[in-house]
This record gives structure tokens, sequence and C-alpha cells, in this order.
């Protein structure tokens, strides 16, 4: 009997450790250096109007959010370990992108992009990119909160680096494909809409500089998170992102397009991943 339990217990699963073992291997790290790296250019030689107590305030809700989410599922008995890299790059993207007049707005689109992960789930995923949600959301709760993509201006050095950099993280997280394939369509509808309106060639490639676009086409709509896990369902969606959010940025005048379109078009990820993934 005794080496009955014995064997039953040396066979029952162990819960996970607190801490997420980070590993030299995983791309995120790549995408945090390269985050900061961006964030560091754009603040010492863009003039971004974002203070290092912004970035550090939304770095610590960050993290503290996700630090008590993680205990709470953990203690309701749910297998999860804290995972720090994830609130990181959430952290860096909205200090790249989210402006805001106070600190406390800071802090509140840190904890709605954190929280996010946990409250809006299905089939065991997270729905919306939580960066994008609190880009979006947060300047509707409040006017003195503000996306800047305009920050970037659209040189062609800037375009080269990002995409540079980009296109690493990028092929590490097997989400190169979605980001080409928005920008692809994105590229198209830009030059078909400069030749329908008879403007110069120059227009259109300015405008594809956007250091905005690509921060998003390769590091947030890319995200493996919030992508459908196979191609098929990945191209489509980028498809679709990528042309409701041309169409915002010409008919609504809206220069962060692109961003909404993801919010979006969220819901269309979690069907996606039925039909289409089946097939693989």
């Amino acid at each position: 009997m005794q080496a009955s339990v014995s064997k039953q217990e040396r066979s029952a699963p162990t819960a996970p450790p607190w801490w997420a073992p980070i590993r030299l291997a995983d791309p995120r790290l790549l995408q945090i250096l390269f985050l900061s790296s961006l964030l560091t250019l754009g603040v010492l030689t863009l003039g971004f109007a974002v203070t290092p107590a912004h970035i550090l305030i939304s770095l610590s809700v960050a993290l503290l959010v996700q630090t008590l989410a993680t205990a709470l599922l953990r203690w309701r008995g749910i297998a999860l370990s804290f995972d720090p890299l994830s609130a990181i790059i959430t952290a860096l993207s909205l200090s790249l992108l989210l402006r805001t007049e106070a600190p406390w707005l800071s802090a509140l689109g840190a904890a709605i992009a954190i929280g996010s992960k946990f409250a809006l789930r299905w089939r065991g995923r997270h729905v919306f990119n939580p960066a994008n949600l609190a880009l979006v959301a947060l300047p509707l709760i409040s006017s003195g909160a503000w996306i800047s993509p305009g920050q970037w201006g659209a040189t062609g050095l800037l375009a080269v680096a990002v995409m540079g950099a980009g296109a690493m993280v990028a092929n590490r997280a097997a989400r190169l494909d979605t980001t080409l394939a928005f920008l692809s369509i994105w590229a198209g509808l830009t030059f078909a809409r400069a030749a329908w309106l008879g403007d110069p060639i120059a227009i259109p490639l300015h405008q594809l500089q956007s250091g905005a676009v690509l921060v998003f086409a390769f590091f947030m709509i890319s995200d493996p998170a919030t992508t459908p896990p196979h191609r098929p369902a990945r191209l489509l969606h980028a498809g679709a992102v990528a042309a409701l959010g041309f169409w915002l940025q010409v008919n609504w005048l809206s220069n962060t397009g692109a961003i909404q379109a993801l919010v979006i078009l969220a819901p269309l990820t979690a069907l996606l991943v039925s039909p289409l993934n089946k097939r693989q």
C-alpha cells in the first residue's frame, strides 16, 4: 500500500513555479531590446513627449497588475506562472505611442492593457492585443490621453531601422508572414489611392516611411498571442486589418486607422481559430 501511495504521489502533477523561467532563445527578449532602443532614440533625438516618470509608471503598473492577476488565478487553482516579459513589452509599446497629460492616465493605460489579458479571454487566449486595446480605450475615457503617431515623422533612415529590427523579431516569433501581408496590402492601397488622385509617386513613398505604421506592423499586429495560430487565418486577418485601417484613415481622416482596426477586428481572430486552423 505504501509503495502504491508513493507511486501516485510521484506521478501527481506538480504546480508550476511562481516565476516563469526566462529562456535566452525567447524572441521577446529581442523585442524588448528593440522597443527600448526605439524609445530611447525617440526621447533623445525625435523629441518624444514622454517623460522617464511616465515610462517608469507604465512599467511599474504593468508588472504590478501582472503580479496580482497571476496571484489571484493561482489562488483559484489555475496553473499559471508570473511572466514579466509580456508586461514589459506592453508597457514599452504604450510608452512609444500613448501620450498622457497626467501620470495617473499612464497608470490607467497600463492597468487596462494588462487587465484585459486576464479578463477578456476566449478558448484560453486573450482576445485583444493588450497595448492596442489600451491605445484605443484610454482616449475614449479621457481627453487627456491620445495616440501620437506623428511624432515618428517619416524618414527613410528610421524606416530602415524599424523594418530591420522588426523583421528579426517577427521572424523569431514566426509571425513575419503576418507583418508582410499587412504591409503589402497597406502599400498597395496607398499606391492605388495616389494613382487615383494623380499624386506623384513621392507622396505614397513618403507615407509608407511612417515610423508609427512600421512599429504597428512589426511589433503589434504580429503579436503571437493575439494572431491566429496558422498561416491562412493570419493572412486573412492581416488583410482585413489593413483594409479596414486604410478605410478608416481615408474616410474618417484618422491617422490611427490601423490601430483602431486591430481592436475592431480582434474578435475575428477568435473565429478564425476554428474553421481555418482545423484544416492544418
